[in-house]
């Protein structure tokens, strides 16, 4: 049963994020008082600076968790589990924190967090929708060339306001406490038929440019990225990107009794916000 959020406070790491973001909204509509934290931000919650962790717990009843750069970097499993201890001594009684479907390196930190004696769920993410529309990425769509090195392996995508609904309900509702939940969209599709809908919503040809791992990792490399960083992500993508994630699930219906949103849905309404003009 879905406990009174009126009076709880829910404290939300990296509130700047793609999904950050929406979990704030999310949360601030289910009634909870939220406390915003970022590395910039008016409340400060840094990773790797546990100086500040204390000051964004203390009060908090509830906490999303949110890894940067990402739940699978290396000492992400330490910082995860000391976290949650501090969270803990601190009496933050539930911790829900947003992990990648079908990623290896996620692993250690998602059994860190299960093994901490903190009250826990873990929400594991298809590829989000507004990546294509947020970020890096997204330059490679108003150029009308996406580089990626993805092939023709269908993705379920996930609207990430479908991953904060979750995450808000998972906060509100103890019986998905000491749960993993996999949220994906309804519909899978190959990155080269999600540009296609895309360029069908923006009304211009978006060409989507397969290339392989390690010609990928050159380009993030002459971006500046840093050799280590390269490494690890030519790891990750060798892995999420061999199609295990292929299928979908029915994880945000099993959670919200209803059907996750539509990828043609989601272009339509970032076309029409003018996200894709040039």
């Amino acid at each position: 049963m879905t406990e009174d959020t009126r009076n709880r406070t829910v404290l939300v790491t990296g509130a700047s994020g793609r999904t950050g973001r929406q979990v704030v909204r999310a949360a601030r509509a289910a009634g909870f008082g939220v406390r915003a934290a970022s590395r910039g931000g008016e409340v400060r919650f840094d990773w790797y600076d546990p100086s500040t962790w204390d000051g964004a717990l203390r009060g908090a009843d509830a906490a999303y968790l949110a890894y940067a750069p990402d739940i699978g970097a290396p000492g992400a499993d330490r910082s995860v589990a000391a976290l949650a201890d501090r969270a803990r001594e601190l009496g933050v009684g539930r911790l829900v924190m947003l992990s990648a479907r079908g990623e290896r390196q996620a692993e250690p930190t998602e059994r860190a967090l299960r093994d901490s004696g903190a009250g826990w769920t873990v929400v594991r993410s298809a590829w989000f929708m507004q990546n294509f529309s947020e970020g890096l990425l997204v330059e490679g769509v108003r150029r009308g060339e996406f580089v990626f090195p993805a092939g023709e392996v269908p993705e379920p995508f996930v609207d990430t306001r479908d991953i904060a609904d979750v995450v808000v309900t998972a906060l509100a509702d103890p019986a998905f406490a000491g749960r993993t939940v996999e949220v994906t969209g309804g519909r899978p599709l190959s990155f080269r038929e999600a540009l296609a809908e895309v360029s069908a919503a923006a009304g211009r040809d978006v060409r989507y440019v397969p290339v392989a791992v390690k010609e990928y990792g050159e380009i993030l490399a002459g971006f500046g990225l840093p050799a280590e960083e390269v490494a690890f992500m030519e790891e990750v993508f060798e892995g999420l990107l061999d199609g295990r994630n292929a299928g979908a699930t029915d994880g945000v219906r099993q959670v919200l009794g209803r059907a996750p949103r539509d990828f043609t849905d989601f272009a339509r309404e970032q076309a029409a916000a003018g996200v894709w003009t040039s």
